[in-house]
């Protein structure tokens, strides 16, 4: 069986850095700067492998970046906006939604761009969203609810919740935040 230990990195070219670009944005949303990460460490292993000029592979990989870029294919704005109402509505709180762009290399002004259109309340109704997934407080067997309180809680603030969060969604009825409009 071979693996991928004994393959043989392809040479690099601006055309086979473009088709991985391609084929990477196929499969998977990314930012400008994580998308950069994945080249890079393509580039590397060709470079170990068959030798060359790092500066030169890494100016080939900014130009293909600054391709898709002009092309619309990369937009960091636009992934950031995803990613936040993905991770928001799957119960994850701004901490969490913060690092996690962080991490994909989203500058700090995209990512608080991003964030206000959750709006004020969006931190509690990603508690509550998070609560109700894992089964925790309100949406706990009512006879043991109370045994697993200070459990509930601190999974809550593992998960990038304040303590004044945590609380009102363990210790609340399972409703959903006021936002203030009507319906009806």
């Amino acid at each position: 069986m071979t693996g991928r230990a004994g393959r043989v990195p392809p040479q690099i070219t601006a055309s086979y850095i473009e088709n991985a670009a391609m084929h990477y944005l196929e499969r998977f949303a990314s930012s400008r700067a994580n998308l950069r990460r994945v080249l890079m460490t393509k580039v590397r292993r060709s470079l170990a492998h068959w030798g060359g000029e790092p500066a030169e592979a890494e100016a080939v990989v900014d130009a293909v970046l600054l391709r898709l870029t002009g092309l619309g294919y990369l937009d960091d704005a636009v992934y950031a906006d995803i990613k936040v109402r993905g991770l928001a509505r799957r119960g994850g709180s701004l901490r969490a939604i913060r690092a996690t762009l962080s991490a994909k290399g989203v500058e700090a002004e995209t990512v608080a761009a991003a964030l206000t259109e959750l709006g004020p309340d969006s931190d509690r109704a990603a508690a509550l969203a998070l609560a109700r997934r894992r089964r925790l407080g309100p949406f706990r067997l009512s006879e043991v609810r109370a045994d697993y309180r200070t459990r509930d809680l601190a999974s809550l603030g593992r998960a990038g919740f304040s303590w004044e969060v945590a609380r009102a969604v363990i210790d609340g009825d399972g409703a959903e935040p006021d936002d203030g409009s009507e319906t009806g």
